[in-house]
């Protein structure tokens, strides 16, 4: 990309000029001192900073803020930088160092938990919102986009180079590509990328090496670094495509339907997805509450195909020709979006261009992925806790996998999630309510649905999505965690990718500057407590051996 070209600098050099030694002593004030004294930044950098004091922190902290679980979090940055290039990132990363301050890196403010924005320690927040670049490549089917581009920004891009190219990624277009593409897994068509390390070196793939590589596609990128980039590879796609969008309710026999659906949705034409939405809604027929299963679809190909394909695999939803929509690659995008957001869904393709379009409100989400169909009484029995009215608007989304899934190895990226699995589950709870109570009432009823299908999914590990966070299933230390300790959560995001990745963390950020709840641990704890044990067990060592005092001061 251009744009990088003029800020390779000598950051090494840089780095030996500043100490990285923290100081808790030093404030906010002298980071913000140290950013307007950074030497080789291009743009001046005091437009991008915003101290607590200043008149618009708020309105840029909660620009991106999708979750209002978090709006009125007490647990604030001390300063948001919304850098313009990759030398005010760097100039960023080794000033917060230099006095004490953690990094949370935010690209479209969809974290499940907020730790893009939120944290119980000092930091810094460094909101990417102005690295939006965006360069298609139609000649070589690629395109290299910047971190703080949304989805819909990428889509809307590609339909205006090609209408027969397109990148399989996400349905909502407000997702930031930075957090979507370093914990979805995009791993065999993101073929490059651009990450700023912690001694502030920009870093492409061949710079970077492949294990760096292979760990930022799924591992989650804020463990490792800031990445700026990615360049991913583009999907050939035909000129028309077709939607559906078609819904029956519990008396129109949906729990028969999704339990056909698990049989087959994994095994259909490449070409097709459906995934199933279920919620509750009032009845039509009868003034009550009841159960809703949506069943959307995406087929790379006409109307004509798609009818009796569908009349030979799940004939049971009874699919008519006026129930689908034929399309362009890009209105499938808008059309899918239009679903979540409540729209018509016929809109033009500038609307994927509004950043900001929805606000879930209050909200809580948790992931599971299913090996074997789940039997009919067990989704009555899920369909049921759906019906509790003490809940405002309960979702959960069955997802199906298959197809290309199931032709890479779960250690290819990170990403894990592959063959073994036949579906994911996404359940979510939203509430517009305000309060303490309001919110633990929604908060247990999405535990109480989680702990009900523990027996129906996935075990040792119980597996779940990086990219629909949950801090229910385990958290670091604060501080430094031992990789045993941060197993708990890491093998359900990761299965048997964790060491391997907690090995780049330690080679890549030695000191474990780039954490949160939920970061890659370093190996160095648990090698140092493991030698511990071993000079406890061997009496002629004694603490005044040379190398024992080695591996006591060792402690990060």
């Amino acid at each position: 990309m251009k744009y990088l070209s003029s800020y390779f600098t000598f950051v090494t050099a840089i780095a030996l000029f500043f100490s990285f030694e923290p100081s808790s002593a030093d404030s906010h004030e002298n980071f913000v001192r140290c950013l307007y004294n950074y030497p080789d930044i291009t743009n001046t950098i005091s437009n991008v900073v915003y101290t607590q004091t200043n008149s618009s922190y708020s309105s840029v902290l909660d620009h991106t803020i999708e979750n209002r679980r978090f709006s009125n979090s007490s647990s604030e940055p001390l300063v948001i930088v919304t850098p313009l290039d990759v030398s005010q990132i760097q100039a960023t990363i080794i000033c917060s160092q230099r006095h004490g301050l953690q990094i949370r890196t935010r690209s479209g403010g969809h974290d499940y938990e907020g730790l893009s924005y939120v944290a119980q320690v000092p930091f810094v927040l460094l909101d990417l919102l102005n690295l939006r670049q965006i360069t298609v490549d139609e000649e070589s089917r690629t395109a290299w986009v910047q971190s703080g581009a949304t989805l819909g920004e990428l889509y809307y891009s590609i339909s205006q180079k090609s209408k027969t190219l397109g990148f399989p990624a996400g349905v909502c277009a407000s997702v930031g590509i930075g957090g979507h593409i370093s914990g979805g897994g995009y791993g065999l068509i993101c073929v490059n990328a651009h990450i700023i390390d912690v001694n502030g070196n920009l870093l492409g793939r061949q710079a970077m090496g492949e294990d760096l590589f292979w760990a930022i596609r799924g591992g989650g990128g804020a463990s490792f670094g800031v990445i700026v980039a990615w360049k991913v590879k583009l999907v050939p796609v035909p000129s028309t495509v077709t939607m559906f969008d078609v819904s029956r309710t519990l008396e129109e026999n949906a729990t028969e339907i999704i339990q056909k659906w698990q049989l087959v949705a994994h095994k259909l034409d490449e070409r097709i997805i459906i995934r199933v939405d279920i919620t509750r809604v009032n009845s039509n027929k009868h003034g009550k509450l009841t159960i809703q299963a949506r069943f959307v679809s995406l087929f790379l190909g006409g109307v004509e195909e798609l009818i009796p394909l569908m009349q030979n695999s799940l004939p049971e939803l009874g699919l008519d020709r006026n129930d689908c929509k034929e399309t362009s690659w890009i209105g499938s995008a808008v059309f899918n979006n239009a679903l979540l957001i409540g729209s018509s869904g016929n809109e033009p393709p500038e609307s994927m261009l509004n950043k900001t379009q929805i606000r879930f409100g209050n909200y809580k989400g948790k992931s599971d992925y299913v090996k074997k169909p789940i039997p009919i009484e067990g989704l009555r029995g899920l369909l049921r806790l759906l019906c509790d009215a003490k809940v405002e608007y309960p979702l959960v989304q069955l997802a199906p996998y298959g197809g290309i899934m199931n032709e890479i190895s779960e250690s290819e990226i990170a990403f894990s999630h592959r063959s073994q699995y036949i579906y994911h589950i996404h359940y979510g709870v939203t509430w517009q309510e305000e309060g303490d109570e309001i919110a633990q009432r929604h908060m247990d009823w999405i535990r109480r649905l989680y702990k009900y299908m523990e027996p129906y999914v996935s075990n040792s590990p119980r597996a779940a999505y990086i990219n629909y966070r949950d801090l229910d299933i385990g958290v670091n230390n604060n501080g430094f965690t031992s990789y045993t300790h941060a197993s708990i959560w890491g093998l359900k995001y990761f299965n048997n990718n964790f060491k391997r990745l907690a090995k780049v963390k330690t080679k890549v950020d030695p000191k474990n500057f780039f954490r949160n709840e939920q970061s890659i641990p370093i190996l160095s704890v648990e090698t140092i407590q493991h030698k511990r044990k071993q000079l406890k067990m061997v009496p002629q060592i004694t603490l005044t051996n040379s190398y024992a005092l080695h591996i006591l001061n060792c402690r990060k």
